[in-house]
Order: C-alpha cells, then sequence, then structure tokens
C-alpha cells in the first residue's frame, strides 16, 4: 500500500533534533517506508539525522509519503505528531 499527504511544520523550532528524534521514534513503529520531501530535499523518516538535513522551519510544507503495509497507520500517525507541534507546546 502506498499514501501520501502535505503537512505544514507549525512548531515554532521546526524539525529541530529533539522533533526529528520523535518523528524518526514513531516513523520505526511502524512496518512502512517513511519519506518526507520538501522542495528538491528527501528524507528517509527513520533517519535523525536525514530529516534534519531537510531544515524544515516553521512554516515549510512536507511531503510525507508511506509505502508498506502499515503505510495508512504510519501516514495519519506522522500527520498528527506534525499537527500537535511535536508535543512541545509552541
Amino acid at each position: 500500500m502506498q499514501c501520501q499527504a502535505h503537512y505544514t511544520i507549525i512548531n515554532k523550532l521546526g524539525l529541530h533534533a529533539r522533533a526529528a528524534s520523535q518523528l524518526a521514534s514513531l516513523a520505526l513503529k511502524f512496518d512502512a517506508k517513511v519519506t518526507l520531501t520538501q522542495d528538491d530535499k528527501s528524507a528517509e523518516a527513520d533517519s535523525v539525522l536525514a530529516l534534519m538535513l531537510l531544515e524544515s522551519s516553521q512554516g515549510k510544507e512536507v511531503l510525507v509519503q508511506c509505502e508498506g503495509p502499515d503505510a495508512e497507520q504510519a501516514l495519519i500517525a506522522i500527520g498528527q505528531l506534525i499537527e500537535a507541534k511535536f508535543n512541545e507546546g509552541e
């Protein structure tokens, strides 16, 4: 199965180390390949360093693509994490 959705990074600090770590940990819970794309850069969601290299700051839009048996569940969970501002409250 394959699915994708666009999300806007809304937390104040963007996809910094702590947020990237949360996203990578979440992605690893699913049997799915998760890729984030911003502009001309892509990153595997299970790599904190790759996610940080996207330089996703507040207001940037990312495309989340999931492929595999758990693709739909992974997409929903990652979307919820982004929309919850990575649980940072800002």
